[in-house]
């Protein structure tokens, strides 16, 4: 079965890794990709990115090809020049890749929601206000009132 990992399950499991909360590593997830999407448009014409151990990116251009033909009307058209996206595995994920079907092994939590619960209401809690949420590791709640501290005169 096909599944979908989106930029948000990459934040946890870099969060979950990087020992950090999940509204900080969803920042700096989401810098990463728009740093190497800017980097892939700005591309004149080309241009290759490499990740260490993952892989490189790379953008290339295509040749113009003046006899394409439209598969629905049969038309002869002209397809110009343009820009296209490639991805070329590194060497530790093709030898990943490269095992037979047969002999894959399911990774325990690889694409698991395994998170705690104080894990998963702080992250609501970041979605519903949009500000930083301390952990208060046995602090009293802040939603409860304080006491005001008393001074003796």
């Amino acid at each position: 079965m096909k599944s979908t990992i989106t930029k948000k399950d990459v934040a946890k499991r870099t969060a979950k890794i990087v020992g950090e909360k999940i509204y900080l590593t969803e920042k700096i997830v989401d810098g990463v990709f728009t740093a190497l999407r800017e980097f892939m448009e700005a591309a004149n014409p080309e241009v290759r990115i490499e990740i260490r151990d993952f892989g490189v990116f790379e953008v290339k251009t295509t040749k113009p090809k003046p006899k394409a033909r439209n598969p629905k009307t049969g038309e002869i058209i002209y397809v110009p020049a343009r820009r296209k996206t490639h991805f070329k595995a590194g060497k530790m994920l093709k030898e990943v890749l490269k095992q037979p079907l047969t002999d894959l092994k399911p990774r325990e939590g690889v694409l698991d929601d395994d998170w705690d619960e104080e894990e998963e209401e702080l992250e609501e809690d970041w979605e519903e206000n949009g500000e930083k949420i301390e952990e208060q590791d046995g602090k009293q709640d802040s939603s409860e009132p304080q006491p005001k501290p008393t001074t003796q005169e």
